[in-house]
């Protein structure tokens, strides 16, 4: 399959890498030969220099043999030209095009068939959408939904006065008193799938699976309900804190937004004015403390400055705030800042890499391929989710007699009128929901792909 990617920045670099590893042939359209230089040097890949809305670069990329087009400059326009033209050079060409200017949403949705786009991504708003839902659900660091809402995926971090701290997880059903599987644990910035003989310990990340009806038990169980989110402190008033203060209004929120530029304050009061908006710098003190740090709900720290950020929630953190939610746009996770007490972290890039990754891996394997791919443990494991068909092998076979590659399991078996969180005598049959969890080392395209045959 053949993939032209349009703008080498950081979301289109991270795109190369993921793609290429997964053997797909791709050519790298950009105007900055330095870059283009330092990626070739990388990865075993295609390169041309020049202005990719340009029908001379496109062809010189060999567009009218390739299958997929992203276009992922930092320019919406170019990214629209750049499908437009591309589509005429070749009809059957399949396009991505990331629209980021909410001025654009509504005519590209309108429009999307004229501009010639399969799907657009917007960063921005997808970390908005990722935000409000941790809002929502405060007990959890990350959310992550299977089955048209039926099954979860939660992630927990284990402090020291945990009920799960120091335990194994063959007491887990004792302790939370419902039935869930721990699925991969963090520990010390390496996932690791654990047994029911791996015993927990403080720092430790856990990523749970659960159906949705046993969420409430766990959070209660756990000591981790918390008061319901109603006043919100946002820091930064950028797009994404546009998207999100629209989607907290709905829910009835308080919304404060603290924005240093004045004319950026003007226009969010003009186009948000159910909201607060705070002209100020975020990361001084004494304006958190006047704008009512403590006795917010939550806190969002969405300045342009990841370092701020850090900076900002961890103040929120020794404030007691019971929410603190931290944008972390370029910097990548590691076991120092696994430690550091900033909530929930959201990566807008990598939100938006996973749908892309998910729709390439649909396009290639139009039958069988996974409905849904979560990456978890920061980006080491992948959550999938697939349907059963007649296809499928070992239909009707209890799951203690399948052999399944190294670092793969089976998570969850969605019924039509059940859903089940597996033991040994637990089978699938065709019309079933399944989730697999795996290291992101294995390339599940299809649920068949996790036997070792």
């Amino acid at each position: 399959m053949n993939i032209i990617i349009a703008g080498n920045g950081k979301m289109g670099s991270s795109l190369t890498r993921q793609l290429s590893s997964e053997g797909y042939s791709i050519t790298v359209i950009d105007s900055n030969a330095t870059v283009l230089e330092s990626i070739a040097n990388d990865y075993d890949i295609m390169t041309i220099q020049g202005n990719c809305a340009s029908m001379d670069v496109l062809l010189k990329a060999n567009v009218e043999s390739a299958d997929l087009l992203i276009a992922v400059t930092n320019q919406d326009e170019t990214n629209l030209l750049c499908c437009v033209t591309a589509h005429v050079l070749n009809p059957d060409l399949h396009t991505i095009a990331r629209i980021r200017n909410p001025d654009y949403s509504e005519q590209v949705y309108k429009m999307h068939e004229m501009f010639a786009l399969n799907m657009t991504v917007n960063p921005e708003r997808q970390a908005a959408k990722e935000i409000e839902s941790l809002l929502k659900y405060p007990g959890f660091l990350r959310r992550d939904t299977f089955a048209k809402g039926r099954v979860e995926i939660v992630e927990l971090r284990i402090d020291e006065n945990s009920k799960l701290c120091n335990q194994p997880l063959s007491s887990l059903h004792s302790i939370t008193g419902c039935k869930v599987l721990i699925c991969a644990v963090l520990r010390g910035g390496t996932a690791v799938t654990p047994n029911g003989n791996f015993i927990l310990q403080e720092n430790d990340r856990i990523f749970v699976t659960a159906s949705i009806d046993n969420i409430s038990t766990l959070l209660e169980n756990l000591g981790l309900i918390r008061r319901e989110v109603k006043k919100v402190l946002i820091c930064g008033g950028g797009r994404i804190s546009y998207y999100l203060t629209q989607k907290l209004i709905k829910s009835r929120m308080d919304v404060t937004i603290i924005e240093k530029d004045f004319a950026r304050c003007e226009y969010l009061s003009e186009k948000l004015p159910e909201a607060t908006i705070v002209h100020g710098d975020a990361s001084r003190q004494s304006l958190l403390d006047s704008e009512g740090i403590f006795s917010s709900d939550a806190i969002v720290s969405l300045t342009g400055l990841d370092e701020q950020n850090m900076v900002i929630s961890m103040y929120a953190s020794t404030c007691d705030v019971p929410k603190v939610v931290t944008k972390l746009a370029h910097l990548e996770s590691s076991p120092m800042l696994n430690r550091l007490p900033l909530g929930s972290t959201v990566n807008p890039m990598q939100l938006c890499c996973n749908t892309i990754i998910r729709y390439v891996r649909a396009l290639r394997n139009q039958t069988g391929a996974a409905l849904s791919v979560h990456t978890i443990a920061d980006n080491q494991v992948e959550a999938l989710e697939f349907l059963v068909d007649e296809n499928t092998k070992h239909c009707g076979e209890p799951l203690k007699n399948l052999k399944l590659k190294r670092n793969v399991l089976i998570a969850s078996i969605v019924y039509a009128t059940k859903t089940e969180i597996l033991s040994g005598d637990s089978i699938f049959q065709p019309g079933d929901t399944v989730i697999v969890v795996t290291s992101r080392q294995n390339l599940i395209n299809k649920f068949n792909d996790v036997f070792e045959e």
